[in-house]
């Protein structure tokens, strides 16, 4: 029961340390803090991935946030500390990855779905087409004294 209440007291102030609203309270440099803001909207949260780190309140995008802080702090630059994210998480971690052989897919990939739907489309609406000219073709002398005979049956005497 102890051990519960201490791990729940842990994880609340931790939730509460990790904060946006604390980060920004504990900033002490302006620019920095800038800094941090910019390089935050260009970084994806591995997370959350829809979100930048900057948005995500995720623990890895509080830490991903803090460690930047801790990079500007030191006088590293923005492309020093863009190069030791994508070093150290991929290019996945860019929120706009760079064009080049392993992200191919993730930028050709939407087009090329597009094209594939816009070509399945067309074959779709050629085979329907076709199907609907064949069922309205006429009918054969014969078909129709058949259709003839069997409305004659069925009118009333």
């Amino acid at each position: 029961m102890m051990r519960a209440l201490i791990l729940s007291l842990c994880l609340a102030s931790t939730v509460a340390f990790a904060s946006p609203a604390n980060e920004a309270a504990t900033a002490a440099d302006p620019v920095a803090e800038k800094r941090l803001q910019a390089l935050s909207k260009e970084l994806r949260c591995l997370v959350c991935q829809n979100e930048t780190i900057a948005d995500s309140n995720a623990e890895l995008a509080v830490d991903l946030r803090r460690e930047i802080r801790g990079m500007i702090k030191n006088g590293q630059s923005d492309s020093q500390i863009i190069d030791f994210l994508v070093a150290r998480y991929g290019d996945f971690v860019l929120y706009r990855p760079p064009v080049k052989g392993n992200t191919l897919l993730l930028w050709g990939g939407p087009i090329a779905m597009l094209l594939i739907g816009l070509l399945s489309l067309r074959a779709y609406l050629r085979r329907r087409s076709s199907r609907m000219d064949a069922q309205e073709a006429p009918l054969s002398a014969e078909d129709t004294q058949r259709a003839d005979a069997l409305l004659k049956e069925l009118e009333p005497k």
